[in-house]
């Protein structure tokens, strides 16, 4: 006989924490020592009432807004059988055992949650390393954990958990979760004090479950303008409903945080209240001048002594508008060459274009771009460009579009605005910028970053954020999402 049944296995980490797979499968008898042990569990018992049968409430919203009061309170009141008449409010003294563990600041549990994290990733994955890194050596009272796809779920690695996805086809090493309730069950056993969620999708939604049981508030980051790539990839049509369940989605977060006054703008178009903006940084260490080896790079890619190199890292998307800057270079003509980090992979272009595979190791990429006399952009709807910042940091001016996150960045101090992202307008940039003194505006772009840009100034803000957050009032009840 068919029924809902939980399977554990052990997580392989320096602390044991179980496995949750919530299926239907067949019950199966002589179970093993580890799954006697977590049948015994209180949390287990917890996890299953709320889990049966997707009928238990996992909040108590008040039906004339936004609830009041403490997360503690909210543990309190987080979990109330549907078929049993539902209170007005569960206070502390009211249920005692969930409401033992005290209150997590200063020091608390944050996860960083997404699926837009893969071996080739960018800048979503470069942002959450920084994070990992900064909080280690900054602020070791808060314990970070990463929760992201992979080929199994269990540890990864040291504060590192995959859940299972599947990858997708010409997808670049990228997975796409189809689970939300296995999603959000490996959340909860991780009890989280905050939750970071770094998109909308399974990720996102299985984060706001998991803080609306667990009573912790969740806050989403928006890494991608997914209304603008619907319409990109699928035709003009597919925008409107995509916006429909992307404004929907942002709206149930506790937080939302804009890397960019552009993407801010368009949150507030979506009908997001509770928006704040905090600019991405760099890493000015590991992005610096004096990685750069300028002869060292023309003799690999075996271009003339005399060339104006000009450079781009990124993924090889339709978004990035990587045959517009080839195509700028092509009317350029001599000196000029391209090099394209990640984005020519499986391109044939002519001898002025030179393709490098993705670096993963970071100290080469940075130093394939110190290497370079500019860096070129040109995707108008980038949410921030944080390639952009590296490359600053890395010493090298900017050609980039007037629009977007990297119209925010960009002056005629540190680069050249492009009026546009065609060829034409991209080629005249280019041939402007070199007119001017490219030496002096290199060492403005590093000096730009440093005074800016440093990963101190954007984590601290976000560490106050979550701060904040984890003194407010509880959450408000989730929306039914639709197009």
């Amino acid at each position: 006989m068919l029924r809902r049944t939980i399977r554990i296995e052990a997580l392989a980490g320096p602390v044991f924490r179980p496995n949750l797979s919530v299926k239907l499968q067949r019950s199966r008898k002589g179970a093993g020592p580890l799954a006697k042990l977590w049948k015994k569990s209180a949390l287990r018992t917890r996890l299953a009432k709320r889990e049966r049968d997707r009928t238990v409430a996992l909040f108590v919203a008040s039906p004339t807004g936004a609830p009041s009061g403490s997360f503690e309170d909210r543990r309190a009141e987080r979990v109330v059988d549907a078929f049993t008449p539902k209170p007005d409010r569960l206070s502390a003294a009211d249920t005692p055992a969930l409401t033992s563990r005290p209150p997590p600041t200063p020091g608390f549990h944050l996860i960083d949650t997404t699926m837009m994290y893969a071996p080739r990733s960018g800048g979503v994955k470069r942002y959450l390393t920084a994070k990992r890194a900064w909080l280690e050596s900054r602020r070791p009272d808060i314990r970070h954990t990463l929760v992201v796809p992979g080929a199994a779920t269990r540890a990864d690695g040291p504060g590192i958990y995959t859940v299972s996805a599947a990858k997708l086809p010409f997808g670049d090493g990228y997975r796409m979760p189809a689970s939300p309730t296995k999603w959000a069950a490996v959340l909860r056993l991780l009890e989280p004090d905050i939750i970071e969620a770094g998109d909308v999708f399974v990720p996102g939604h299985a984060a706001m479950d998991a803080g609306e049981a667990l009573g912790a508030p969740v806050v989403g980051v928006c890494h991608t303008d997914a209304p603008t790539l619907a319409a990109l990839h699928l035709g003009d049509w597919a925008e409107q409903p995509t916006f429909n369940f992307w404004a929907q989605a942002y709206q149930r977060f506790d937080h939302v945080v804009a890397p960019s006054r552009h993407t801010a703008s368009r949150l507030a178009d979506a009908g997001v209240e509770r928006v704040s903006v905090h600019p991405l940084g760099v890493d000015l260490d590991l992005f610096h001048p004096s990685r750069g080896d300028r002869e060292a790079l023309l003799k690999r890619l075996e271009f003339p002594a005399d060339s104006r190199l000009l450079v781009f890292a990124g993924r090889p998307a339709r978004e990035k508008n990587v045959d517009a800057m080839v195509a700028a270079v092509e009317m350029l003509g001599d000196p000029y060459r391209l090099v394209l980090i990640g984005a020519g992979k499986d391109a044939r272009y002519s001898s002025r274009v030179a393709c490098i595979d993705f670096e993963r190791a970071p100290e080469k990429l940075a130093g394939v771009i110190a290497s370079c006399d500019a860096f070129l952009h040109a995707n108008e709807n980038e949410i921030f460009g944080l390639v952009v910042l590296e490359a600053m940091a890395a010493g090298l001016p900017v050609i980039g579009p007037n629009k977007g996150g990297v119209g925010e960045l960009l002056d005629e101090a540190v680069g050249q605005l492009a009026s546009a992202v065609d060829p034409k307008s991209l080629a005249e940039a280019a041939e402007a910028l070199f007119a001017r003194d490219v030496g002096a505006l290199k060492l403005a772009a590093r000096r730009r970053a440093e005074t800016r840009h440093s990963w101190d100034h954007t984590f601290e803000g976000l560490t106050r954020l979550y701060v904040q957050l984890l003194g407010r009032s509880p959450r408000r009840a989730p929306l039914r999402l639709s197009a």
